[in-house]
């Protein structure tokens, strides 16, 4: 299948090649689908509005993405349209914060050595990995991908999530002695801007068991995970 830099299950998604992200991702019962539904409703409004701004366009008659040659009403638009994206991701990460006693609990030791050695098996082959905190319902994942993995192949982000995504659920699943789907397919990626933005978004998933009220200090959490780049005032 041809890669694209775009693809979108419930949210939009941009890949290059190349690129840092901060990736969320959580087990598929952790939040009830109906907890967002205004944030859900908003985006769709949105989309639609986005997608008939740019039919009615000119410039874009004769092309296919909702998001291409912007006019500023469709750039008005997409300003409003990652507010509320970024409001959503920030009111769903609250909840998994909050939720409380998962059917399958990624903290259990075993669960946590398996999602562990899944993200770092890319190391130094497709990406390189900033940090990494394993909550007991879902994961917060910083890394940096490679343009090419070592036989010259382009990487992209979409591949790496559905290989973690696919192999640490086979094993889960095994220890768990249960069958079906682990993970929410939707999985919340942001493109790392700058240096500042990975520093933050470092920060923010080492103190997220913090943050949760798990621990005292994000150090003593067993999975937390971290390149040792200076990370002693976060």
């Amino acid at each position: 299948m041809q890669k694209k830099e775009a693809y979108r299950h419930i949210l939009p998604h941009f890949q290059q090649t190349g690129q840092a992200y901060f990736v969320t991702w959580n087990l598929k019962d952790a939040i009830s689908p109906k907890a967002l539904i205004r944030y859900t409703h908003q985006l769709d409004t949105l989309k639609t509005r986005i997608g008939a701004a740019n039919s009615d366009s000119p410039m874009n008659k004769y092309r296919e993405s909702e998001f291409a040659a912007p006019t500023p009403e469709t750039e008005k638009l997409k300003q409003e349209y990652y507010l509320v994206r970024k409001k959503y991701i920030k009111a769903y990460d609250d909840l998994l914060d909050t939720a409380k006693n998962p059917a399958i609990d990624l903290s259990r030791r075993e669960n946590t050595e398996i999602i562990i050695q899944t993200l770092l098996f890319w190391e130094g082959k497709k990406l390189q990995n900033r940090a990494f905190t394993i909550m007991p319902n879902h994961v917060h994942w910083v890394f940096e991908l490679f343009e090419r993995d070592m036989e010259g192949n382009p990487v992209y982000l979409q591949d790496i999530l559905q290989s973690v995504k696919r192999f640490s659920a086979n094993q889960i699943n095994k220890l768990e002695n249960r069958e079906g789907t682990l993970w929410q397919k939707e999985s919340f990626d942001t493109t790392i801007r700058d240096d500042k933005h990975l520093y933050y978004a470092i920060r923010y998933t080492l103190n997220n068991p913090l943050k949760a009220g798990l621990v005292t200090d994000w150090r003593n959490w067993k999975g937390t995970w971290h390149r040792d780049i200076g990370c002693s005032d976060f």
